[in-house]
């Protein structure tokens, strides 16, 4: 009988597009979807859910923009069980540590009658680099509402790492992930690591809450993620989520991966490369 594929929502994500090229390359067929794909998945329109389901028993789930809006909770309710009822079997679901919102999500997901996993991960090291912290590391000041909290950031590769293992290897199924990185760090910390390997300066400076949104808005940026990002830096960053936990190494059997070593990674990728950027 042949497979039917495995569902990854959010293909063009950090860690749907990692899980994804990680089951292609173990043989694993997939059906990666999005707003742009066919069939299309848009998380604002439930229409759209029943085909991009329909065919598969298997689904890793990120939701847009985070679990934590408001409202994130009633849709993945209704996703669920449009999800049970065209035939998926098991749920994987991405959620975020210390978010009431988050939590509400998680308990739908368990109390679906479908099999589950929810891999509940601290802030992503590719903030740094593929996200909304990028344009400041460029520029050489990175301007945050943060101050001495620090975070477990972990790395989106391992994640994915995570997050395979608990799609393909049934073991894991009904267990709850908490992944964080080895390493708590703060934001002034984590740029004074990416400054030294880059070996150029780079400042951190933080602001209050209000004067970052204010900038934010000036800068055009969407209401929907201003609330997020203020949600985050004074609901979810004031250090409940400061403890490492070994969920990584707990399924992957090696540690997490360090601050460090995603640095260099990084900085081999040629994302943080200023010059190449100036003359492309």
């Amino acid at each position: 009988m042949q497979q039917s594929p495995i569902l990854v929502i959010g293909k063009n994500g950090k860690t749907g597009s990692r899980v994804n090229q990680r089951l292609q390359a173990l043989g694993y067929a997939t059906r990666p979807v999005s707003r742009s794909t066919h069939p299309s998945f848009d998380w604002e329109k439930p229409a759209t859910w029943r085909s991009a389901i329909e065919g598969t028993d298997t689904a890793y789930v990120t939701y847009q923009p985070d679990l934590a809006v408001p409202g994130a909770a009633s849709t993945i309710k209704a996703f669920v069980r449009v999800a049970a009822e065209a035939g998926l079997q098991h749920i994987v679901l991405l959620s975020g540590r210390g978010e009431k919102g988050a939590e509400r999500a998680e308990e739908i997901v368990k109390a679906s009658g479908l099999s589950w996993n929810i891999v509940r991960a601290s802030w992503f090291c590719q903030n740094f680099s593929e996200s909304f912290v990028l344009e400041g590391i460029l520029s050489g000041e990175l301007v945050l509402p943060a101050g001495d909290i620090v975070e477990p950031f972990i790395d989106a590769d391992d994640i994915a790492d995570v997050v395979v293992a608990a799609l393909t290897e049934p073991g894991h199924r009904n267990k709850l992930f908490e992944v964080t990185g080895p390493r708590a760090l703060t934001f002034a910390q984590c740029v004074e690591e990416i400054s030294g390997a880059l070996g150029r300066p780079l400042k951190f400076r933080t602001v209050p809450i209000d004067v970052y949104i204010n900038a934010l808005d000036e800068q055009g940026v969407p209401g929907d993620l201003q609330w997020l990002l203020h949600e985050l830096f004074t609901v979810v960053f004031d250090g409940r989520n400061c403890n490492v936990m070994p969920a990584v190494e707990e399924v992957l059997g090696r540690p997490a991966t360090d601050f460090k070593t995603y640095v260099q990674k990084t900085i081999e990728s040629g994302v943080w490369d200023t010059v190449r950027r100036e003359s492309a």
